[in-house]
């Protein structure tokens, strides 16, 4: 399974993923779930993506072909070249929903899952930060003031940290902390999801990645967070006054 969140705050964009793939406990697998393509000074793009591989590798490999097209002089449009990020999700919409198109009815036959859905964040110069959330029928939501943030693949457990500490106003550093409680959470809790995570930073009006790192399972920071957290929500546990109704 995957689990993938980001976040749109006042100072930047905040993504992580993990790297399980599951297909039954006897067949895990690791695959990246996050991609990011950068023209420095003029746009910087995140993606990450959950459900089926098939499909969404195939997206990933009509946007890197259309690039190359672009790179040798083709007149085609591509996520570096259009004048939005609004175009750049509809540019994603599109391969999704040919994608879906020429293989849903082929994988249903046989019982398997056509459904998937991707993450796109990013920023060209002039415009604002955007946040887009892309179903497998190629349509989108973008986050707003009221949901800044966006989770695909196995959410639930993550969630509530996010609802109870993520505001646009929300400093960078506290939020990184949030989407690494949110992961380990989940992590903790469901076993297809796992290490090593995909971590991507994007500073406000920057256009460039300012972290864009792998964090593997033996990190020392990332294991004294989740051992912090876990200290801190036992003592927090053992400071609720007695259990009423007994």
């Amino acid at each position: 399974m995957t689990y993938c969140v980001a976040l749109r705050l006042n100072e930047g964009l905040v993504m992580l993923s993990d790297t399980r793939t599951n297909a039954g406990v006897d067949n895990i697998s690791r695959y990246r779930k996050m991609f990011s393509w950068e023209a420095p000074g003029e746009r910087v793009i995140c993606l990450m993506c959950s459900g089926n591989l098939s499909i969404t590798q195939g997206v990933i490999t009509r946007i890197d072909r259309d690039l190359n097209k672009a790179a040798k002089g083709e007149s085609v449009e591509t996520i570096l070249n259009v004048d939005s990020m609004f175009r750049v999700a509809q540019l994603v919409g599109d391969y999704m929903r040919d994608m879906q198109d020429r293989h849903r009815e082929t994988l249903q036959a046989q019982g398997e899952a056509a459904d998937a859905s991707i993450i796109l964040t990013g920023q060209r110069a002039g415009g604002m930060q955007r946040l887009f959330l892309i179903y497998s029928a190629g349509n989108f939501i973008e986050a707003t003031e009221d949901t800044p943030y966006f989770q695909i693949g196995e959410h639930k457990y993550g969630k509530p940290i996010l609802d109870r500490v993520i505001t646009p106003a929300t400093p960078m550093s506290e939020a990184l902390n949030a989407v690494l409680v949110s992961m380990d959470s989940t992590i903790r809790s469901n076993l297809s999801v796992g290490m090593p995570l995909d971590l991507s930073i994007i500073r406000t009006d920057t256009y460039r990645f300012a972290v864009n790192r792998r964090i593997e399972t033996d990190d020392e920071t990332y294991a004294e967070l989740s051992q912090q957290w876990s200290e801190a929500v036992r003592n927090a546990f053992h400071t609720l006054p007695p259990a009423p109704y007994l």
